[in-house]
């Protein structure tokens, strides 16, 4: 079953000014993260893994009253952003927890565990 890791870190420490300039602690637990998917490439359980840039510059298109609007930016005080997304397919929800739970060991940011629902999923 494939499952969509979702990896937060705290909004303060992730500055616009310097979103292009990886600090030394980035680049640090950016080289274990890296150690963790050449295992999963090893094994076969990984799909792929991008991170993601700054919320500064996101945009968020929602439905209004006055119809569809696309707006710059986070809108929300927000103690911990979205920083990166992996999809990896094992076995089990269990085997997706121990490897989880090895990476935020390591990493120490929080990782949110969620199914993707595929084709078994339909009614």
């Amino acid at each position: 079953m494939k499952y969509l890791l979702l990896s937060y870190t705290p909004a303060a420490a992730w500055d616009a000014a310097t979103a292009d300039t990886p600090s030394k602690e980035a680049l640090a637990a950016f080289a274990a993260y890296q150690q963790f998917e050449q295992e999963l490439i090893k094994t076969g359980e990984f799909v792929s893994s991008e991170g993601l840039g700054h919320p500064a510059i996101s945009t968020t298109v929602r439905k209004s009253p006055a119809g569809v609007v696309a707006t710059d930016g986070p809108f929300i005080e927000l103690k911990e952003v979205l920083a990166s997304f992996a999809v990896i397919d094992v076995a089990s929800q269990e085997r997706a927890v121990e490897i989880v739970s090895r990476m935020v060991e390591v990493l120490g940011e929080p990782v949110e565990i969620r199914p993707i629902m595929g084709t078994d999923f339909a009614a």
